[in-house]
């Protein structure tokens, strides 16, 4: 924990990361941002012929949506609302009075139609659908979003509101295990071209309660999910940068992406946690890029 706490203390002494008096939620200086532009294009350098379809969704999707990927039956523990006021004027003087009092105002806020974002591709899959059917040679899509998960922590790569970089194929199973794959060796190139030393291992998303230590043992056994790992505040526990998903069937059938003859799509994605690889390059090569190994500046800035 010592270790997290000072890699944490450092971030916000020298100015990279602003403590906002939350666990998780930080400002970013000039210098970290720059960072993360930088590593974006090298994305774009590795990702830019393969001729993926760009779109920025908001940090908020259409609750409707989110209730309908099922995330909440996986994950509850870490999904964000969006909750407001929705009373009258009696209602807001009673609502002030808890707040001056200092009692509980936030307990009338009803929910929005919008939830935050738990991961970048969630508003793509119906985005997609309702285009109608997918071409025979799939489809590619390039994301990037703030993303929310409810996990306060001291773990300055483990942030409440971060950015995802993600690619997204849609097509055969032949198709969208080969992109995977594409990319977990790309992934490996990218990190060696920066400096990082990494190791990639099967993995699991954290599902909730017994009968998610089902599905994630099932995930583990099909090597549905491998991440891309990297030591920034722990040898013993490295932390994932990079992951590298095979969802088989789950999405296309639960949206309905198929073919022009009515099979369903697989879809495979690969994601990229911006602010992590951001840390991760701060601990191993210091807290000024201006003093970063040459060719590591030279990847990035060219």
């Amino acid at each position: 924990m010592d270790m997290q706490t000072s890699f944490l203390d450092r971030l916000f002494e020298s100015g990279l990361l602003i403590d906002t008096g939350v666990d998780g939620l930080y400002g970013r200086s000039g210098q970290f941002e720059d960072v993360i532009s930088a590593f974006e294009r090298l994305i774009d350098k590795f990702g830019g012929a393969d001729g993926a379809e760009a779109i920025r969704f908001p940090p908020g999707m259409n609750r409707a949506f989110f209730e309908k990927s099922g995330y909440m039956k996986s994950f509850p523990q870490l999904a964000g609302t969006v909750h407001s006021f929705c009373g009258n004027e009696l209602d807001h003087m009673s609502l002030l009075k808890c707040m001056e009092v200092g009692e509980d105002w936030t307990k009338d806020q009803e929910a929005t139609d919008i939830v935050l974002t738990p991961a970048a591709c969630y508003p793509l899959y119906p985005t997609v659908a309702k285009r109608g059917a997918l071409p025979e040679s799939g489809a590619l899509f390039d994301l990037q979003s703030y993303c929310f998960r409810h996990e306060p922590s001291k773990d300055p790569a483990r942030q409440q509101l971060f950015r995802m970089r993600e690619y997204v194929c849609m097509g055969t199973d032949k198709h969208v295990t080969d992109f995977r794959q594409n990319w977990m060796d790309r992934g490996v190139e990218m990190m060696r071209a920066v400096g990082l030393e990494v190791t990639i291992d099967v993995a699991n998303d954290p599902f909730f309660g017994r009968a998610g230590k089902m599905l994630a043992n099932n995930q583990r056994d099909q090597n549905l999910k491998f991440e891309l790992l990297i030591q920034i505040t722990s040898s013993a526990n490295p932390t994932a940068c990079m992951s590298f998903n095979y969802h088989q069937d789950a999405f296309g059938a639960k949206w309905g992406l198929n073919f022009e003859d009515g099979s369903v799509a697989h879809t495979a994605c690969v994601g990229f946690g911006l602010e992590r690889i951001a840390l991760a390059l701060f601990h191993h090569h210091g807290l000024d890029t201006k003093e970063w190994p040459e060719s590591v500046r030279k990847a990035l800035w060219g």
